[in-house]
């Protein structure tokens, strides 16, 4: 079984500021199914956004979308969507402490930081919108009122398009990493063989979790700079750093996805 697995915005969709190649999606496309790509998409979006990407950019259906920030898993089979039935029992066996809304309880006063809207929330999913420019004080508050009560984890990134913090605090069982781990597990695919592709903050668990690593070139900064510092500490992680040049693509967005799953083996 090959498993590819990627992020959705600003990794394999182009929605950032480079310039995307045009035939990179429909190559894309053509090299996943041709080999036999278990191909799963790992995400912040949820299953009605995704949907809409996909029909936006012409990128294919997944086999499985792993959205959501990890925290719902679907299948696509036979043109239709099914919930994977183990999921949510696995996240609070995993997780008994967690408590999405004594979270929101506990930070509902918090300055600089503004809930975000329903259907961004879930059962194990509680986001929120963060002033960038405050993120120190507004993280260091939330430490101290969340950190270690829940068996949360607390997931922050930006987002370059519209220069706002995310933040997203998860059951520890329920994260991009964790969903990663579940499906590869249940597909009969040893992690060190699936390929995860990412670009910005909340990639970062997956990116140095013992999977095959990708960067693409338009990744942001500050992940880059913590996957480095991340392979510094342990040396048996891998991870490509996308440079561009491969078959002629640039490196950005899909071409990088392509070029990362190459470098791995994934397309003969």
């Amino acid at each position: 079984m090959k498993i590819l697995a990627t992020d959705l915005d600003r990794t394999l969709l182009p929605n950032g500021h480079w310039e995307a190649d045009p035939q990179a999606i429909g190559l894309f496309n053509e090299l996943t199914v041709k080999y036999g790509t278990l191909l799963v998409y790992v995400t912040g979006r949820n299953l009605d956004l995704t949907e809409q990407a996909i029909a936006e950019y012409g990128v294919r259906h997944p086999d499985v979308l792993c959205g959501d920030v990890g925290t719902t898993i679907r299948r696509y089979e036979h043109g239709r969507w099914t919930a994977d039935p183990g999921w949510d029992a696995h996240v609070r066996r995993a997780r008994p402490r967690w408590d999405a809304p004594a979270i929101r309880d506990a930070v509902a006063q918090l300055d600089g930081m503004r809930e975000q809207e329903s259907e961004h929330q879930n059962a194990f999913k509680q986001s929120y919108y963060v002033d960038h420019e405050r993120r120190e004080t507004v993280l260091a508050q939330i430490d101290d009122r969340i950190k270690g009560k829940f068996d949360e984890v607390i997931v922050y990134s930006f987002d370059s398009q519209t220069g706002t913090g995310l933040l997203d605090f998860l059951p520890a069982s329920a994260t991009k990493q964790t969903a990663l781990e579940y499906v590869a597990e249940a597909s009969g695919c040893p992690k060190g063989e699936v390929v995860f592709c990412g670009d910005s903050g909340n990639d970062i668990f997956p990116l140095t979790a013992g999977f095959r690593g990708v960067l693409v070139r338009n990744a942001d900064e500050h992940l880059m700079a913590n996957v480095k510092q991340a392979l510094d500490r342990d040396p048996t992680l891998t991870v490509y750093f996308a440079k561009g040049g491969f078959r002629g693509l640039s490196g950005y967005y899909t071409s990088g996805v392509i070029e990362g799953a190459c470098h791995y083996g994934l397309f003969a």
